[in-house]
């Protein structure tokens, strides 16, 4: 009896969500007091999805629950992932509450040993703290700095992000030195990080970054490590999609003797779609350069323009295909 009591109420949580908000609001504020995590997850996550700011209150007061004997009473962090999401959606301004998500670790049950599952609570709260107009960005700062150390990628890169969006000198800078430090214990594997540092770099400093960002790309990579940081900082500057970085792609791509970096750039460069990186790749395949084959491979590969198909046809390189 107790199963289906619990699947009917599951049920009538899940179908609040296709109501109109106005009919969906009562149902969700009632589910919000639930004891079951998975219940009030689902409360939260409709609320958030339907707009419904008026349910702030009952989130937030929600929250402090779940902390309690946690691993007990929100498995998985469940409730609490969604509730904090619903509040970030809704610009909360409590800073304490995302705080306490922040510094929440959960250590449950897990093959090979325990495992902390609030990672991705801590990932939401560092960006809902960003948005709390009563913290200053140095206050903020000196919140996110201590994420990089996390044992968890997602939140170190999660911590990248959420510093990007201070977007004050200060924050520039500190992702510039994290990005500098390298690949450090727990990143030694993990150059998605420096991907994310370099990025964040570029976007708030604009082009003036761009030699110092170019300085990633290893030209002669010594293992995968390397390799895969000069491939992040590849893309990275291919997605700044900016003239000035595709002539930072094509010189690392003349110069280095590594074909597996020269295959890195020449896809960063296909994917950047701009002009400029598919009038320089055709060139080289026309004129027959080292790696033409992989050239149109990665011209291929990045869907490109009808008017490209049939130049790389005319190359006696067709697309697969086209």
């Amino acid at each position: 009896m107790a199963a289906k009591s619990f699947d009917a109420e599951l049920d009538a949580v899940n179908a609040a969500a296709h109501l109109p908000p106005a009919e969906a609001e009562p149902l969700l504020r009632k589910f919000l007091h639930h004891r079951n995590n998975l219940i009030v997850s689902r409360a939260a996550k409709h609320a958030a999805a339907l707009n419904l700011t008026q349910l702030t209150t009952e989130l937030a007061e929600a929250f402090p629950r779940f902390m309690v004997d946690p691993a007990k009473q929100d498995p998985q962090c469940w409730a609490k992932n969604e509730i904090a999401k619903a509040l970030a959606a809704f610009e909360y301004q409590d800073a304490q509450l995302f705080l306490s998500g922040l510094k929440h670790h959960q250590y449950e049950p897990s093959f090979g040993g325990p495992s902390d599952s609030a990672g991705p609570l801590r990932g939401t709260c560092a960006h809902a703290l960003v948005q709390c107009r009563e913290l200053s960005s140095m206050v903020l700062l000196r919140h996110l700095t201590p994420l990089f150390a996390d044992k968890e990628l997602p939140v170190r890169i999660n911590a990248a992000r959420a510093i990007e969006q201070i977007g004050s000198d200060s924050a520039a800078l500190l992702l510039r030195l994290r990005a500098e430090l390298g690949p450090v214990p727990p990143d030694t594997e993990s150059p998605e990080l420096l991907g994310a540092c370099i990025g964040g770099t570029l976007r708030l400093d604009g082009d003036d970054a761009l030699p110092w960002a170019a300085r990633f790309i290893t030209l002669k990579p010594l293992d995968q490590t390397d390799l895969d940081i000069s491939a992040e900082a590849a893309f990275v500057l291919a997605e700044h999609r900016s003239p000035a970085a595709v002539s930072h792609l094509t010189r690392a791509a003349e110069q280095t003797s590594n074909p597996d970096l020269r295959d890195i750039l020449f896809s960063a460069l296909a994917a950047s779609r701009l002009p400029e990186s598919t009038a320089w790749l055709l060139q080289r395949i026309a004129s027959g350069s080292l790696g033409s084959r992989s050239a149109a491979k990665a011209l291929c590969d990045a869907n490109p323009s009808e008017e490209t198909l049939d130049q790389l046809k005319s190359l006696g390189h067709p697309c697969p295909s086209a």
